[in-house]
């Protein structure tokens, strides 16, 4: 679990502030894990709320104590509370305006506790600003720990070949692209694909284009010049943010011509970027991975709304 930055943006956008309650610590039976959290906000007749630590009378409780209580609370659940689990719970509440949510905008770890970081604390920190583990939500020392979970934006890489592996490697490790990796066989996949890219093996890919997201961005890098056009004539019938295809200004002008066949008007087909890359890095599969993910990070970092739908390419 983590702290979902999104949800609490918009809960304090909709609601002025907004207390956060998130279970810190269980010890034996409890209704919910460590992370489990949910908002809390003042409404006209009492309370709004926004997810659940597990209902009844804990819950109960905490959300009535939410806006006029911080800090930590221990609540044993059966002497105190009169519930079946016999466990206790610790609780983290905390109170969040525009200021404070956008404070953590950038940040992958949020610790907060009582007095002096701990020494167990920075080193948690170090190794997930150093290697990028993000750590589980954990009460270490009298401090809080959790990640945060950023707003993820999804793009598809449409071919695993030589270009197609080295795009998924540099690309997989950050946390705020959701990959989904496409290609005709499972075979085509490397035995152990890197976490969090999910794989879609069909024999025909080109069906699965209607089940892309419209704001997703798409690289289009297969074995087939055939496949390929199939691709950037089902993107260009669904529509998407984004869409880069590999190839020489020579492809490109061919499959003008052929989606123009298709139907496709020259202002449409404009907006697939082709060729993609850095000519000058090389064509090495990894120096084209490199020189097409700096291009679309640039993107993605230059439009706060979404992947743009242009992208500037030098050629591949």
């Amino acid at each position: 679990m983590a702290l979902d930055l999104a949800a609490l943006k918009a809960a304090v956008a909709a609601h002025g502030r907004v207390a956060r309650v998130v279970v810190a610590e269980v010890a034996g039976s409890t209704p919910r894990g460590v992370g489990t959290a949910m908002l809390v906000w003042a409404t006209d007749n009492g309370f709004g709320q926004e997810g659940t630590i597990g209902g009844g009378a804990l819950e109960y409780a905490a959300t009535r104590a939410a806006l006029s209580t911080e800090g930590f609370t221990r609540h044993p659940l059966g002497p105190a509370l009169g519930q079946c689990c016999g466990g206790s719970v610790t609780l983290l509440t905390e109170r969040f305006d525009a200021a404070r949510v956008a404070a953590l905008e950038g940040e992958e770890v949020f610790a907060r506790g009582r007095g002096e970081m701990p020494l167990a604390v920075k080193r948690l920190l170090d190794r997930a600003r150093g290697q990028g583990e993000h750590p589980s939500p954990q009460l270490l020392q009298g401090w809080f720990v959790e990640a945060v979970a950023c707003e993820t934006r999804p793009l598809w890489i449409w071919g695993a070949g030589h270009v197609g592996r080295a795009l998924v490697g540099v690309l997989a490790p950050l946390p705020d692209l959701e990959i989904t990796w496409v290609d005709t066989a499972p075979d085509r996949f490397p035995a152990a694909p890197p976490q969090r890219v999910t794989i879609l093996p069909a024999a025909d890919p080109a069906r699965l284009v209607p089940h892309a997201p419209k704001e997703a961005a798409h690289l289009i890098l297969t074995y087939s010049h055939e496949l390929d056009l199939a691709l950037c004539h089902g993107l260009l019938t669904h529509d998407f943010a984004f869409a880069g295809l590999i190839g020489s200004d020579t492809k490109w002008a061919r499959f003008r011509k052929r989606l123009q066949a298709l139907g496709h008007a020259d202002a449409h087909i404009s907006r697939i970027c082709c060729p993609i890359g850095q000519k000058a890095l090389g064509k090495h599969p990894q120096a084209i991975a490199i020189g097409v993910s700096a291009q679309l990070l640039t993107l993605q970092k230059g439009d706060v709304t979404g992947w743009t739908t242009h992208f500037s390419a030098s050629g591949a």
